[in-house]
This record gives C-alpha cells, structure tokens and sequence, in this order.
C-alpha cells in the first residue's frame, strides 16, 4: 500500500520511505519480492525521488536485513538513475552487522565511485 502524502510503501515484511526534509530513502525489513513486476512501486517511489529537484539523495540502508537479487537489480538502476543528474551526490548508509551488505553495496559504489558509502 503508498502513502503518496508520505511517500511509503509498508508491508508486514518491510518499509521503504522518503523523507523529503532530510532527503532520506529509508529500506526497513526483509525485501524478498518476486521479480521486478512486485517492485514495481518501490521503483516508482525511488524513480520520483532521482527525479525530484534536490542536490543529494541519502539511501539508508541500516535496517534492511534482506535484500534478493531483483531487489540489489532495483537499488542499482536506482543509483545509476541519480548518477546520470550529474549535479546529485549520493550517499548510502549500511550496517556491517547485515551480511549481505558488504559486497552488495561496494557494488553500488562501483556504478557510481562519486557515492558516499557510509558504515554504521
């Protein structure tokens, strides 16, 4: 279900959301969808966030537990998107303590080297 008021997607298995003052997309839960087509609203909300006229995007990631492969494909297209307005800096935040993060998110890194990829 999107809140479009409050720019979130919540489920019983997760939370993605914007928070236009702090420019934060925040990922919450266990994001194990089928395939792109159950993304769908998740990459609408992050297409308008790439599109949105703001200098930074902030992707928080620390409470994400899981994330599959059709969502690493999501996050990626993501970061390709706010790469290519040249003017936007990005910056992810993750957690050490979340295993598939590790790998995952200095391949974001590699997609975009100017991102800001924050540990907590």
């Amino acid at each position: 279900m999107t809140d479009t008021a409050s720019r979130e997607i919540r489920t019983d298995d997760y939370c993605v959301s914007y928070d236009e003052p702090t420019q934060t997309v925040a990922c919450q839960g266990s994001l194990r969808l089928s395939g792109m087509a159950e993304y769908e609203p998740i990459v609408d909300l992050l297409s308008s966030v790439a599109d949105t006229d703001t200098d930074a995007v902030i992707l928080d990631l620390t409470d994400l537990e899981f994330l599959n492969s059709s969502g690493i494909s999501m996050l990626s297209k993501f970061v390709i998107k706010v790469r290519h307005r040249k003017t936007v800096t990005m910056s992810v935040r993750g957690s050490r303590t979340i295993p598939w993060q590790g790998k995952s998110l200095k391949n974001l890194q590699r997609l975009m080297p100017s991102l800001d990829l924050q540990w907590d």
